[in-house]
């Protein structure tokens, strides 16, 4: 689908039926990254289809890693593992991912060979320290930009040896990059973060046969080793979800099922708070896949109020669709400790706040938050500020919104969800 630079949806008609989200683009990076880790085959369907897992794709391709796409969109990954990858002959293109960029870095810091990993304007300018720094913890030799802090990042991959690394941000990207640079080195490396972060990886390493051990909930140690060949089905990617959750409960009359959704607890978070701010929603566990909980989100159209909601690092990426909530929710909403969205693809402190002024709410920001005060937002021009998350949560207000709604810088949305207007067909009835 080519998407347009300028996104129109007309408030208030319900959303119905059920739907499927593309792949969880967390499971989907880590799926790549440990495919090629794995030395044989392995079998992965329900990628994301999104800029960013493409690419984590595309930069495995360039270091020898082959991958090949069924017409059916399902990824066959052969790799011999780390040893079996050559050296890049031009820089390793991240595009917009910073996950891309972190957790290669870690997987390069173990790899006989000189990469350097480069991004666009955006990523260049988001932090990189925090990864850098627990790498060079287990002996990694990383340079970069502006001391080491920004893309692009220059990796001489090497003998690496087990350490104790405390991580100063929670950070499943970050955690993830030294437990794969853990892999590769001499020794235990463990692991400790100020607040548990998302788990991703330790699930699906420790479903994989790698020596993995959960210390405590913010701590973990691994040892040398290697994946097992997998065979996975990704499930949905929560975040995506977040975006239809809000949507159906704001509009009255809405009801809706989104099923195959991963239901990891470390990412679903949100739908706790939004359970605090009067939503009806239930979810319901159809099993697991490499350790990853899956299953169903019923969601019924339901008012909303007011609700102090503290961020922690396995919602952060729901804070956007969150504020939406909070801005048609009765009272007062506040956000504390969010201040990683200062760093995110934009200021989304900054760039909320603008935009939910456009559709009428009264919005305070702080440095790490904002206060909404919730009340009846009119239709308007939205602008995505180049920022997935933003354009998605412009949608979601237009749809609960009075008039007409127009999302400006639209085509943001090819970072992590391309096929968003076709699945919103679905629920409106028009597909």
């Amino acid at each position: 689908m080519t998407l347009s630079a300028e996104f129109v949806v007309e408030g208030g008609r319900p959303l119905r039926g059920t739907l499927r989200v593309p792949g969880c683009k967390g499971i989907s990076h880590r799926a790549l990254l440990l495919a090629a880790l794995a030395d044989g085959r392995s079998q992965v369907s329900g990628l994301a289809e999104g800029g960013d897992v493409a690419s984590t794709a595309s930069a495995l391709t360039a270091l020898g890693v082959k991958i090949k796409r069924g017409s059916d969109g399902a990824a066959s990954i052969v790799s011999g593992g780390p040893d079996t990858f050559r050296e890049p002959t031009s820089p390793v293109d991240c595009g917009n991912s910073g996950t891309t960029m972190r957790m290669l870095a870690g997987v390069l810091a173990g790899c006989d060979l000189h990469a350097v990993l480069v991004g666009d304007e955006s990523l260049s300018q988001r932090p990189m320290r925090r990864v850098v720094e627990p790498l060079r913890a287990l002996g990694a030799q990383i340079d970069g930009g502006a001391n080491a802090t920004l893309a692009p990042l220059s990796i001489r991959g090497g003998k690496l040896r087990g350490a104790e690394v405390q991580l100063e941000v929670a950070s499943g990207q970050v955690k993830t990059a030294v437990l794969l640079a853990g892999l590769r080195a001499d020794g235990t490396t463990v692991v400790s973060e100020p607040f548990p972060s998302r788990d991703h990886t330790e699930r699906m390493l420790s479903a994989l046969g790698v020596p993995l051990q959960r210390l405590s909930d913010r701590s973990v140690s691994v040892r040398r080793g290697a994946p097992e060949p997998f065979e996975l089905h990704v499930p949905g990617d929560p975040s995506s979800a977040a975006f239809y959750v809000v949507a159906a409960c704001l509009i009255p009359g809405s009801s809706i099922v989104i099923e195959g959704v991963s239901l990891n607890p470390a990412r679903v978070e949100y739908l706790d708070v939004l359970r605090e701010m009067g939503a009806s929603i239930e979810t319901h566990v159809d099993g697991e896949t490499v350790g990853e909980p899956y299953g169903s989100i019923t969601v019924e159209a339901a008012a909303l109020h007011g609700a102090e909601i503290r961020s922690t690092e396995a919602m952060v990426d729901e804070l956007p669709a969150l504020a939406i909530a909070a801005a048609f929710a009765e009272g007062t909403t506040t956000i504390t400790d969010a201040a990683e969205l200062r760093v995110k693809e934009s200021d989304r402190i900054a760039t909320l706040q603008q935009e939910l002024a456009q559709l009428g709410i009264d919005v305070a920001t702080a440095d790490d938050g904002l206060v909404v005060h919730g009340g009846a937002p009119k239709g308007a021009v939205i602008k995505s500020h180049g920022d997935h998350r933003i354009a998605l949560a412009g949608a979601v207000a237009g749809l609960a919104a009075d008039g007409t709604t127009t999302v400006r810088g639209w085509r943001a949305i090819a970072v992590s969800y391309p096929d968003f207007e076709r699945d919103l067909a679905g629920l409106l009835g028009e597909a």
